[in-house]
């Protein structure tokens, strides 16, 4: 007898190969996809972590500059304190970040002071894209909101070392993650 074509059984063992032929690398590419996402969402985090130390840093330094010009004999040590618990009429410190507290961080926010404390020590504000390409805790006008959100807490070590700690965190299809970045900064000598 002679029999032409495929039976019903041959085209579904033909259909089972192709589909898991094809199925394998789908799924690669798709696990692929993910990966690189997370990738960049980390790399982020990394650095918005990093701008919260360099931030903190850069206040630090502005109270040096400020004391420098002001002159005196004790600059470093005025400076130190000012950095540490504020001065009128400038009163951006991180007094109001000091452990347990946490704040949050905004460099273009217009305040005295860039950082805020977290209302309830619970930090649900996120990171919003600017236009321009800098992160802020304002949803201006064409921002996009990041799933970003980052923390400043200071802790005393010493009387000349203050352990500033920055954390971003975010969830990234259901899983949180964070990252943290830690520094020692002490007065200038």
């Amino acid at each position: 007898m002679n029999m032409k074509g495929f039976t019903l059984i041959e085209t579904l063992v033909a259909v089972t190969i192709l589909t898991l032929a094809v199925a394998g690398p789908l799924y690669t590419a798709s696990r692929a996809i993910v990966a690189a996402q997370n990738a960049r969402d980390q790399l982020t985090a990394s650095y918005l972590a990093q701008e919260g130390i360099e931030h903190v840093r850069a206040m630090r330094d502005n109270k040096y500059l400020a004391s420098y010009q002001a002159g005196g004999a004790t600059v470093s040590s005025t400076a130190w304190n000012n950095f540490l618990n504020g001065a009128a009429p400038d009163t951006a410190s991180i007094l109001q970040c000091r452990a347990p507290k946490l704040c949050t961080l905004d460099p273009v926010q217009g305040s005295a002071s860039p950082l805020t404390p977290c209302p309830g020590n619970a930090c649900t504000t996120p990171l919003y894209l600017l236009s321009n390409g800098v992160y802020s805790q304002q949803n201006l006008s064409g921002s996009t909101a990041t799933p970003f959100i980052r923390t400043i807490q200071a802790t005393d070590v010493s009387a000349t070392d203050e352990r500033i700690v920055s954390t971003v965190r975010w969830s990234f299809h259901g899983i949180p993650y964070s990252v943290t970045t830690t520094d020692h900064l002490s007065p200038w000598q």
